[in-house]
């Protein structure tokens, strides 16, 4: 297992790749979407993997135990309430028609309206907690600064800052890895549109770990995903990335629903 086997290879042939995959992807959402295809992904807890992470094998072992909530008494009972408090999130959210994110450098807005929150609480990912997505197509407006390195293919894109208007990345930059952001992006019409919007909810993640099925549950973030969306949210982009970067809201980050603040530092206000 060598995350970074892709590290050499040219930015053009990764987004080349991806646009080959791109009716595949589109049909295996599709699939899962209709309920026609299951599946389960998870991690086991590799050398590689624990590299990444900056751990000894023992303790991203411990971490990836934890990340499930493997320790609990009854980790059954608790991914269940988990399920039912999200759910009440998202049907809160399924009632709102805008969304606003502020964070250090970050200010976005984007139309949720007639779209369907999913409820992510271990029926699909291992571990899981969030709750995410997609936004309207053209309704993506303002800039982000994402926290954490992007990682696509063993490489990593450093400090990734992007500004939207009317729903399309109109600039974009890095501090490192920059040539292969760009060319993600020109890997088709859809891979400048956003995809996915989504709320990490597992506070038993909370160290970065270079793998993003971890990462975008950590509780405290939220994430953009460009490129492909989701069907069962009602998003309608398609294209051969699905790619998820990552924003920490744990230090003054907010989040307005129809001008309402729900979530603040990292934890949802809501009564609910």
């Amino acid at each position: 297992y060598n995350t970074k086997a892709l590290s050499g290879v040219d930015p053009q042939r990764i987004a080349k790749s991806r646009r080959a995959g791109a009716k595949l992807q589109t049909r295996f959402m599709e699939r899962a979407a209709a309920g026609e295809l299951h599946w389960t992904l998870t991690a086991y807890p590799t050398n590689a993997a624990a590299q990444d992470a900056n751990m000894s094998l023992a303790e991203y072992a411990d971490f990836v135990f934890g990340a499930g909530l493997m320790n609990d008494d009854d980790p059954v009972a608790r991914w269940r309430e988990i399920d039912a408090q999200q759910e009440k999130i998202c049907q809160f959210l399924n009632t709102r028609a805008q969304l606003r994110i502020v964070s250090k450098d970050t200010d976005i807005s984007m139309s949720i309206a007639g779209r369907k929150w999913i409820n992510c609480s271990g029926h699909e990912n291992f571990p899981d907690g969030e709750v995410f997505t997609g936004p309207v197509e053209d309704s993506v407006n303002g800039h982000i600064r994402f926290s954490f390195p992007g990682i696509y293919a063993g490489k990593e894109i450093e400090d990734i800052r992007l500004e939207f208007k009317d729903g399309k990345v109109v600039k974009a930059t890095a501090a490192k890895g920059e040539e292969l952001l760009q060319a993600l992006l020109e890997t088709d019409a859809g891979a400048r549109f956003v995809g996915e919007v989504a709320v990490g909810t597992n506070f038993g993640i909370q160290k970065f770990t270079r793998n993003m099925l971890f990462d975008e549950k950590i509780g405290g973030t939220v994430h953009l995903a460009i490129g492909a969306s989701y069907p069962e949210s009602g998003g309608k982009n398609e294209s051969g990335i699905h790619w998820d970067m990552l924003c920490d809201m744990r230090e003054g980050g907010e989040i307005y629903a129809d001008g309402q603040l729900i979530y603040k530092d990292g934890k949802f206000l809501l009564d609910l």
